[in-house]
């Protein structure tokens, strides 16, 4: 397993460059940079002239690279990364890349891990128990609440929610993690109580997809599995229902969710990446969106280059898990 890892690890590093390139030629695609950023801010809000924004924004692009082919750009910016772990340099935040990076990414992926446990918990719970009770009133509603999860945008749930919580219940302290009095203050229960307060539609909505897509699924497969021979032979033997269910039957319809494991954390930044952008909280989703706004071509890049990294670290762990999981399963595809 060991070397399954290392091998699996040493695999990543080209898609990665791979990855990294295609992102950052898509990134550049678009006409236009943060020279143009800088022409129009000195133009609107400066009040200068046309012929003095341009100058200006041109001499911020040859101060900082932006003239150079989209090549030379590149090469340098994954060099940094590679030989001195630096992600370049942000045009709009004033400062390195990785010091937002390291600011909004922890915040991102500790919403998603959490968001995606609870959709893991309740997801399969709910499968399990509309499986056992098939065509039940409890199957048909939960199967008609997966299929809202599995539908209804995201981010209009988002909107739905933010209108709700201004305009009904008059909610003032939207956009941040804590009210002001907390901002700065020792963690502590009032604290926290007060982070949840804050977050709660970011982990419901991203919880509400995943949770809807582990349920469908863990349905399925159990309802497959419970029909299997060896299942009718556990009950043949007087097994109580719920050890046939819970001890064979379970177990095995595990697997597809544990394999879906390789995209489930992508998937979950991606929704709250979708539901914070709404909310406007300093995570991954707005800094993406207002990088590209303004062609902060290093601060897009480099979070795209994360989510890469995120895919690729699910389907390693995916895959040690469902080896776990499973003792036929062994490296090579054999079974012993």
């Amino acid at each position: 397993m060991l070397r399954f890892i290392i091998m699996r690890v040493l695999a990543s590093i080209p898609i990665l460059l791979v990855l990294s390139a295609v992102t950052f030629a898509i990134i550049q695609a678009p006409p236009g940079d943060y020279g143009d950023y800088i022409r129009v801010q000195a133009i609107n809000m400066a009040g200068a002239s046309e012929e003095a924004a341009t100058a200006q924004a041109e001499a911020y692009r040859e101060t900082h690279g932006l003239n150079d082919p989209m090549v030379v750009q590149y090469v340098r910016w994954i060099t940094g990364i590679v030989t001195r772990f630096d992600f370049g340099y942000s045009f709009h935040y004033n400062r390195p890349v990785g010091d937002v990076v390291g600011e909004r990414l922890p915040r991102t992926l500790l919403l998603a891990l959490v968001c995606h446990i609870l959709a893991s918990i309740f997801g399969i719970s709910l499968g399990i128990i509309a499986a056992t009770r098939q065509y039940s009133f409890a199957d048909t509603f939960f199967s008609f609440v997966s299929f809202l999860g599995l539908t209804v945008p995201r981010f209009l749930m988002a909107l739905v929610i933010l209108y709700l919580l201004v305009f009904k219940f008059d909610v003032q302290e939207i956009g941040s993690f804590f009210s002001a009095k907390y901002g700065g203050a020792p963690w502590s229960w009032d604290k926290f109580v007060n982070l949840v307060q804050h977050v709660w539609p970011v982990v419901f909505i991203a919880t509400f997809g995943g949770l809807a897509y582990n349920m469908r699924v863990m349905r399925a497969n159990l309802l497959d599995v419970l029909n299997a021979q060896y299942v009718e032979t556990a009950r043949a033997k007087g097994l109580p229902e719920s050890a046939v269910v819970m001890r064979h039957a379970v177990p095995n319809a595990l697997h597809p969710i544990v394999a879906y494991q390789g995209v489930v954390l992508p998937y979950m930044l991606t929704g709250e990446i979708e539901t914070a952008i709404v909310f406007t909280l300093a995570t991954v989703g707005p800094a993406i969106v207002g990088s590209m706004a303004v062609g902060d071509i290093y601060v897009t890049a480099s979070f795209m280059l994360m989510l890469a990294a995120t895919l690729i670290v699910g389907n390693i762990i995916s895959d040690i898990l469902l080896a776990l999981l499973d003792p036929r399963v062994r490296v090579g595809g054999t079974a012993e």
